[in-house]
């Protein structure tokens, strides 16, 4: 009958188990992430005690854990998780993530540029970059709203106050409106641009801004960045530099 009389091993061992299931009930209790992980951690230190002391009951116990360790711990941390998700799915930075994003946002101000090109109604609009435009968008009246078409095309309407002078896109969104830009002295463009060009040129020289126009003569678009204009490009050229010369 000594086989029935506990030895010392025998005793942690039952000691360790009844400890280990009082943990998981506290646990359990308190549902909490934080509570729950120290207790995952906790069945992995006392698996390797239980191993190194030869600690049959237990390591049978705990054995059965590990083997379905990933169930266990999804269904554990199920809240957590799901959480998790639902912040990354929410997130509204989750769209740098995808490139054609960036395409969207633009889209308004595309399809804006394309039918004041195709109504050869004059414009001139600036995406701002890295450099601040403050000291020009104090120059005009400050909007700050979202990128629309039915607005872009009431800004330069030429029977609007706001249709004279620039606007200042910035983030996304249409910070300024009636914006005056310094016109460029260069010789090789004041001799044949008229004065959105010359001012597209000109705040391109002194700024990272990427300038576009729309002619109100013969309704071509330009584009113009680090003091060079480009001319006469289509709206899908037009797209394509706007992603390159803004991401």
């Amino acid at each position: 009958m000594n086989f029935l009389i506990p030895n010392i091993t025998d005793i942690i061992d039952i000691l360790l188990v009844a400890f280990l299931l009082y943990r998981v009930i506290i646990l359990s209790r308190k549902a909490g992430g934080f509570q729950l992980l120290i207790g995952v951690g906790l069945v992995f230190i006392l698996y390797f005690i239980a191993i190194t002391l030869e600690l049959r009951m237990i390591t049978s116990f705990l054995s059965v854990l590990k083997d379905y360790w990933i169930i266990v711990f999804v269904i554990l941390f199920q809240q957590e998780i799901r959480n998790i998700f639902l912040k990354i799915i929410h997130n509204h930075d989750l769209r740098l993530i995808f490139k054609d994003a960036k395409k969207s946002v633009h889209s308004p101000l595309l399809n804006a540029i394309s039918i004041m090109s195709f109504r050869k109604i004059g414009a001139l609009i600036l995406i701002e970059n890295q450099r601040k435009l403050n000291e020009y968008v104090e120059t005009g009246e400050i909007i700050d709203a979202v990128i629309s078409l039915k607005l872009i095309l009431t800004i330069f309407n030429n029977k609007t106050i706001l249709h004279d002078g620039a606007v200042v896109i910035r983030k996304d969104r249409i910070y300024a409106a009636k914006v005056v830009l310094p016109l460029s002295d260069n010789i090789e463009y004041t001799r044949k641009l008229g004065t959105r060009h010359l001012a597209a040129v000109g705040i391109s020289e002194e700024t990272d801004a990427f300038a576009i126009v729309v002619s109100e003569e013969t309704g071509k678009i330009s584009a113009a960045r680090d003091g060079r204009i480009v001319t006469d490009i289509s709206i899908d050229e037009l797209a394509q530099r706007i992603k390159d010369e803004t991401s």
